[in-house]
């Protein structure tokens, strides 16, 4: 094992260890909980080598990034999850390599990812992108600088849920699979992560109603992962806690 692997290695069973704990914390079976790992940034070897210690599920946040790094990558079992602001000229490369859209906030990129699925012959997964920052009843936000999975913060209002929702049921080639979420950095949830994520699950909840199998619900990060998992969260998204701090690209 390279010292690479071996860092890997600790860091994700340390990142385990935390799940774990978090789900016992809160009554709940480890395996309700999946874990993806954040691979922005980092090279196609140590997404190789995640593959090696058993990760499934990985994530990107730039197509120009993530598209030759899934290329290079294509023969592992790898789920790929795109999680950041996604321009509607990217989607052609996107459909290409992703199972998941995490991102998803607005009616026209719905209708430009329907078409390049079916394009494609693929179903491309689906989650709406919620800002919690935002007016309960606006439109979607516009992106802010700063944070976020993609460097900026897009999403939709609660209040636009429904609507996004059932453009994305209706839509050939997607799958409405749940919700998602980055603790907001303003607004009455700003600093209150678990207040956060508890009203992602109610809005889940309110979405299941409509839609039963869309019961994914893809919040936490590294900081903030065992209030994520408390309040309900299906799918952590953790990235320094697993593979460390490099320098951001471009």
């Amino acid at each position: 094992m390279t010292d690479r692997s071996a860092e890997i290695a600790a860091n994700l069973a340390k990142v385990e260890e935390r799940i774990a704990a978090a789900c016992a914390a809160a009554g709940r079976k480890r395996e309700e909980v999946t874990l993806i790992v954040v691979t922005k940034t980092y090279p196609a070897s140590d997404v190789r080598i995640l593959s090696e210690l058993g990760v499934r599920h990985v994530a990107e946040n730039r197509d120009q990034d993530a598209a030759p790094k899934a290329a290079a990558c294509s023969d592992l079992p790898l789920v790929w999850h795109f999680v950041g602001q996604l321009q509607t000229n990217k989607v052609r490369s996107v459909v290409g390599y992703a199972g998941v859209v995490q991102s998803v906030d607005r009616s026209r990129l719905v209708t430009a990812l329907s078409k390049e699925a079916v394009r494609a012959g693929r179903e491309v997964g689906c989650l709406i992108q919620v800002a919690l920052d935002a007016a309960e009843s606006a439109g979607p936000a516009a992106p802010a600088p700063g944070g976020g999975p993609g460097g900026e913060r897009g999403g939709v209002a609660p209040g636009g849920i429904e609507e996004l929702a059932a453009v994305v049921a209706g839509a050939p080639g997607l799958r409405l699979d749940g919700l998602m979420t980055v603790a907001p950095l303003a607004g009455e949830y700003a600093g209150r992560q678990r207040a956060a994520f508890e009203r992602l699950m109610d809005l889940s909840t309110d979405l299941r109603r409509a839609h039963p199998a869309a019961n994914m619900v893809s919040a936490g990060m590294s900081a903030d992962l065992e209030q994520a998992v408390a309040a309900g969260a299906t799918h952590v998204r953790v990235g320094t806690a697993v593979l460390g701090v490099r320098p951001r690209l471009g």
